[in-house]
């Protein structure tokens, strides 16, 4: 019987820059070894101990000799370009915070801000979740 993923695992096989490069270029759809392997500048032993990881934390799977994301792997990848978005976003989400702790406001002003500040759905949407939640509390 299989063993489940760990998220330790997961979070540990795309921790590192070149990991991570190998694992969105998997998900772009480059998984022929010798391009992935040339293009990362990695050696041999490097890049077959980063694809394992990979392998046996359930991210990618392999194919007829090439890699490609497991469907796992494309729900990690999303949540990686959400985390992606997000740091690109790092100032806009400071000011957010700043104003939030400098103002008592309410829940239809807090929202008001962040469909101003934030141009990205996807964050916008995970903002609106706190606030209604934190309307609940």
């Amino acid at each position: 019987m299989e063993k489940l993923p760990e998220l330790e695992n997961i979070l540990v096989a795309i921790a590192d820059r070149k990991s991570l490069e190998i694992f969105c270029s998997i998900a772009e759809g480059i998984g022929e070894s010798d391009k992935l392997k040339c293009e990362r500048g990695l050696s041999r032993k490097q890049y077959y101990s980063r694809t394992g990881r990979m392998l046996r934390a359930g991210l990618i799977k392999r194919r007829r000799g090439c890699f490609l994301l497991s469907t796992l792997g494309v729900i990690v990848y999303q949540a990686q370009l959400e985390i992606d978005s997000g740091v690109k976003n790092y100032w806009k989400l400071k000011a957010i915070d700043s104003i939030e702790a400098s103002h008592n406001m309410s829940q239809q002003e807090r929202s008001k801000i962040v469909k101003t500040i934030i141009n990205d759905e996807k964050i916008g949407n995970i903002l609106e979740k706190r606030i209604e939640a934190n309307k609940l509390q």
